[in-house]
């Protein structure tokens, strides 16, 4: 659970809560390699982010009405929450232009969107063991071997995520570093987890396994992550 990556500059994490803690938000851009510019905040300092004012242009053509601008879930049928979700960040922009995730945590689903909100591609993942939206203070410095279980939780909020790799080397994408809160690739070292079996059946009854990352199909991760 010890990160070993040098930690990414601080950012303002308060969390805009989903209703019944159901969706979390990660953003982050694919085009920037090891670089993060989202939502007015970027990391091309290695102080405290800066917010970003953008220059206007004079609009010369006659106004139009607005267009209220909805997440395109295709023939995907999400559950209302994580289509609300979905669609808020689609009508408010406050992906900022990048490709974004969100995850039903109640559904234990994970929604691959385009920078327009365009769903790219769904899967089942893998979450905590625990129900909670939070995570313990100062469980990302613990050896894993003393969390207990009811600590195991995958919190809820909106993050913005930095690529980066774990204490086996693997590569990672950091949801809440300082937590420790990965989104990776499905481990299966511990044959008794079941892990790939627990991602093949139809219930989400038994996708709460983790310490508190998302554990995310091999497959899905190398093509959408």
């Amino acid at each position: 659970m010890i990160p070993v990556d040098p930690p990414p500059p601080q950012i303002d994490t308060r969390r805009r809560r989903a209703d019944n803690w159901l969706v979390a938000a990660l953003c982050f851009a694919l085009a920037v390699a090891l670089g993060l510019t989202w939502a007015g905040f970027s990391n091309s300092t290695a102080s405290k982010p800066r917010f970003i004012t953008a220059a206007v242009a004079v609009e010369t053509a006659p106004k139009m009405a607005p267009v209220a601008r909805v997440a395109d879930f295709g023939a995907e049928k999400p559950s209302p929450d994580a289509r609300h979700v979905a669609d808020w960040i689609a009508a408010s922009a406050y992906n900022g232009g990048m490709e974004f995730f969100t995850i039903d945590k109640k559904s234990a689903r994970l929604y691959a969107f385009d920078a327009d909100a365009r769903l790219r591609d769904t899967s089942a993942v893998l979450l905590g063991l625990a129900v909670g939206d939070d995570s313990v203070p100062g469980i990302g410095t613990r050896p894993i071997a003393k969390v207990k279980p009811y600590e195991r939780t995958t919190p809820a909020g909106r993050f913005v995520a930095q690529r980066g790799h774990n204490t086996q080397k693997e590569d990672v994408v950091w949801v809440d570093y300082d937590a420790a809160v990965s989104m990776h690739r499905v481990r299966t070292t511990n044959p008794r987890d079941k892990r790939l079996e627990r991602l093949a059946t139809a219930t989400v009854a038994d996708n709460r396994i983790s310490y508190g990352c998302i554990n995310v199909p091999a497959e899905f991760y190398n093509t959408y992550v």
